[in-house]
C-alpha cells in the first residue's frame, strides 16, 4: 500500500510539474475554466492542494457523467488543464497507520 500511495504522489507532482510547462492553449484565466467545467461538464471541485511555487492543484468531477479533470491555477490566476478523464468514482477509505 505504502509503494502505491508513493506512486500515486509521484505521478500526481510530476503532472503538477508538467502543468507549469503546458503551452499556452490548454490555459486561461481561471474564471473561464470554471464556467466551462461546470456548465459543459456538469463538474464541481472534489479536492484541492498546495502544489510548487504557490501553484493550486483542483480536482473536478461530474457524478452525473463520470467525467473529471485536473487543473493547476498560478499565482497569476491562470489555470492550466493537466488531465482529464472519465469513470470518476469518489472514494473514502482509511489509510493504513504508518509502521
Amino acid at each position: 500500500m505504502k509503494e502505491t500511495l508513493f506512486t500515486m504522489t509521484m505521478g500526481l507532482g510530476i503532472m503538477v510539474l508538467a502543468a507549469q510547462q503546458v503551452q499556452a492553449s490548454t490555459c486561461a484565466p481561471r474564471e473561464d475554466v470554471m464556467k466551462r467545467l461546470a456548465e459543459t461538464y456538469g463538474e464541481t471541485r472534489r479536492s484541492i492542494g498546495i502544489a510548487r511555487q504557490g501553484a493550486v492543484m483542483e480536482i473536478y468531477a461530474s457524478d452525473q457523467t463520470g467525467s473529471w479533470t485536473i487543473t493547476v491555477t498560478l499565482p497569476d490566476g491562470i489555470t492550466c488543464l493537466v488531465a482529464s478523464g472519465q469513470a470518476y468514482e469518489a472514494m473514502v477509505e482509511a489509510l493504513p497507520p504508518n509502521i
